[in-house]
């Protein structure tokens, strides 16, 4: 296991993830219920979007080199645009339904439901995908992914509106977009010259 792919994966998932709506609904069950039920239930659905993505990336490594840089180049290029092109997030979006009790499984299940679809086919869980075939190596891909899915949701379960105090969504998106296109380019360029 390589602990620079795994730096990597953090550093660009952990960027892309901030603006997302999985971190609006961590901060919503967060300022409602027990941090720590409510972190395990959001740990344990990010563990299966990784599983997943981990999965589909795979899949793609299977495609001879040239197809691969291109198929990776695409998604990462489509992955910026989406974050340069997306409208701000609705408040309404971090509604959620709220659990019946308050105890641990309801709690924690609720967070696990929430995270669990809003994350399939989430740029995230697609970035996760590309970073596996890309490296080819699914277990640091795996670990920095889903480290960083939870610092993220940590960090908006805790403190997360202290943090867009001091630094503007717009700013986290921007970063996130620019380092997704650097990747696209060193993919298609890959593809290119084989």
């Amino acid at each position: 296991m390589s602990i620079t792919v795994a730096a990597i994966t953090f550093g660009i998932i952990f960027l892309a993830e901030l603006p997302d709506k999985t971190a609006l609904a961590s901060l919503v069950l967060g300022t409602r219920y027990r941090a720590g039920y409510v972190f395990v239930g959001i740990a344990a659905a990010m563990a299966v979007q990784v599983g997943l993505a981990i999965a589909a990336g795979s899949l793609l490594a299977l495609l001879p080199h040239r197809w691969l840089e291109t198929v990776v180049g695409l998604l990462f290029l489509g992955g910026a645009l989406m974050l340069l092109l997306q409208k701000e997030e609705d408040e309404e979006e971090g509604a959620v339904k709220e659990p019946t009790s308050t105890g641990f499984w309801r709690v924690a299940g609720t967070g696990f439901l929430v995270v669990l679809i809003a994350e399939f086919g989430d740029l995230t869980q697609i970035t996760t995908a590309n970073l596996a075939a890309k490296y080819t190596d699914p277990l640091a891909v795996g670990l920095g992914s889903w480290l960083a899915l939870c610092a993220v949701s940590a960090l908006a379960i805790v403190g997360g509106q202290k943090l867009m105090k001091h630094v503007p969504l717009r700013v986290i998106t921007r970063v996130a977009a620019v380092i997704m296109l650097v990747l696209a380019a060193v993919s298609l360029f890959g593809a290119v010259t084989g």
